[in-house]
């Protein structure tokens, strides 16, 4: 007696497809997530133990109409073990802005401490942390941006490989894991030969892209830090840009903790 053939539902086909397809897509997730997140690891890596630098920059505000003001200014940065660097931004011209200082101390594992002081106020104010979106004296530049890169601030994926400015980059993507961030994901190109920021796109609380920040200029310190003498910040939404220009930079010029308080604010000349 032959036995009865029950061909096989399309339903049960397609159940097990599903599941082969699921695992196959958590197995490529987990993979890049890692690729991404070591990625982040080595370029952080790669700029420890610089300790302090000092430098002297340019600051070039441009409109949607293309022009601009110039504005320079000092920058002193701290480097801190075990936790995220500190840095003092101290305006000299035009006479509007002169003695302005801003005071930020970066962290790892909770929200960065950040301080602005005003001669015209002649008081310290504190950034408060669902503020910290908010143009940095009306520049391109966001409160946010100017805090040191940590490797826990952010969740990573692997995109792709992607040549930029003659540089082979991998693009990767990264989360603030900070609710009050201004962005919902950034996409950088970090080239692939000295690990090195080429660009970053920043993309607004509705997916959309909001910025890009183009890297250029670089230049070598110590032997071992890359330093971008250029970087340039376009909002795509409004037309305007931010040039930060660095004219000069030193490395080991001695600064201690104790130039990066409030009254470090208000002694800043």
């Amino acid at each position: 007696m032959l036995k009865q053939y029950k061909p096989t539902s399309w339903l049960s086909l397609l159940l097990a497809a599903g599941l082969a397809l699921s695992a196959a897509s958590g197995q490529v997730n987990a993979e890049t997530t890692n690729k991404g997140l070591e990625i982040a690891k080595e370029r952080k890596a790669r700029d420890k133990g610089w300790g302090d630098s000092e430098s002297t920059s340019q600051m070039i505000l441009r409109n949607a109409q293309g022009d601009q003001s110039i504005r320079e200014m000092r920058i002193q940065a701290l480097e801190v073990q075990g936790d995220g660097d500190k840095g003092l931004t101290i305006f000299d011209e035009p006479r509007d802005v002169k003695g302005s200082a801003f005071l930020n101390f970066s962290h790892i594992n909770e929200p960065d401490d950040q301080w602005l002081y005003l001669p015209a106020l002649k008081r310290v104010k504190r950034i408060a942390s669902r503020n910290k979106s908010g143009p940095f004296m009306g520049s391109e530049f966001a409160y946010e941006d100017l805090a040191s890169f940590e490797v826990e601030k952010y969740t990573y994926q692997y995109l792709r490989d992607e040549t930029v400015n003659g540089e082979l980059c991998w693009v990767i993507e990264s989360i603030p894991t900070d609710k009050y961030s201004g962005y919902s994901k950034q996409i950088s190109w970090i080239d692939q030969s000295e690990y090195r920021v080429q660009k970053i796109e920043f993309y607004d609380r509705k997916q959309a892209l909001l910025k890009t920040l183009t890297f250029a200029d670089y230049k070598l310190y110590l032997n071992k830090y890359w330093r971008a003498h250029t970087m340039t910040m376009t909002n795509h939404q409004t037309g305007k840009s931010t040039d930060m220009i660095a004219k000069e930079i030193n490395f080991k010029v001695g600064l201690s903790d104790t130039d990066f308080n409030q009254n470090s604010l208000r002694r800043a000349r």
